[in-house]
């Protein structure tokens, strides 16, 4: 049973990818941050000189601000003092803070998703990553930010442009351009590029290698690949149809795939079956 205030790394792997994630600040120390850079599935590096008290609440009064209600999860090297006391000191400012019951250190152990954030594009000013592609997406350009969002950055920007001016607006806004010719973030041979962001950020876990199959299989018109890749193609062009603004099209989009990654990750094994409940008893 986990201490007071405290979450396992076994709950928090069952919340990272939905939306009921909580925002995951990573305060190790700088030394240790440098020296294993790798973070928590959708956590935020927080320097040491922003765990004195003035800034603590400065964070606290953003997170406030960007995810109103939404949990904080405190990760520091092995969950002692450290994560426990900005812990504390969030749940003084009047959030929602718990911290990762043996830090880093378990989470990492137990072989949970991490990431490598020197590979995200150069942050904004709110330290969000930036991504541009062409408009009206279907498949990979609403698949991509969802992997994005709920496993690497939950701030991510994305914008969508005219597809001859998506190399421009990135060089203007320092973001990432993906999912066009000849980028480092798209496909590449048979794989999509959602398959390039599991393999570039290390994501390989069960539930997002099958998902990565029914989106390769309906962004590259194989339907074979898996069953549910028709089933992907036309719910993606319903929404399309549903919805002019791309933006619009991409947060009822977070929803499908949230849809698809639960059934990937707990619903493989279930079936359905229709018993009609009309016929008279014999």
């Amino acid at each position: 049973m986990p201490a007071p205030d405290a979450m396992t790394c076994e709950k928090l792997s069952k919340l990272i990818g939905t939306p009921k994630a909580p925002v995951v600040l990573d305060v190790r120390r700088d030394a240790l941050r440098n020296a294993d850079p790798r973070l928590i599935a959708t956590a935020r590096a927080v320097p040491e000189t922003g765990l004195v008290r003035e800034a603590l609440s400065h964070l606290a009064r953003e997170l406030r601000g960007e995810a109103p209600g939404r949990p904080v999860l405190v990760v520091c090297a092995e969950g002692h003092g450290r994560s426990q006391g900005v812990a504390a000191w969030l749940r003084h400012e009047g959030l929602a803070a718990e911290y990762l019951e043996g830090g880093h250190a378990a989470w990492v152990a137990g072989g949970l998703p991490t990431f490598d954030p020197a590979k995200l594009p150069r942050p904004d000013g709110a330290g969000r990553s930036l991504w541009v592609t062409r408009s009206r997406p279907k498949i990979d350009r609403i698949a991509c930010p969802w992997l994005i969002r709920r496993f690497i950055d939950p701030r991510a920007v994305f914008l969508y442009v005219t597809p001859s001016e998506v190399q421009a607006v990135a060089e203007t806004f320092g973001a990432a351009p993906y999912d066009i010719d000849g980028v480092f973030w798209s496909h590449r041979g048979e794989t999509c590029t959602f398959d390039t962001l599991i393999a570039e950020f290390d994501l390989s876990i069960p539930a997002l290698d099958r998902l990565a199959t029914i989106v390769r299989g309906a962004d590259t018109a194989r339907p074979d690949l898996a069953p549910e890749c028709a089933g992907l193609i036309a719910a993606s062009l319903g929404l399309s149809r549903m919805h002019v603004a791309d933006l619009e099209q991409l947060e009822a989009g977070m929803a499908l795939y949230d849809a698809f990654y639960r059934w990937c990750r707990d619903a493989t094994g279930e079936t359905h079956t229709w018993q009609s409940h009309g016929k008279s008893a014999k």
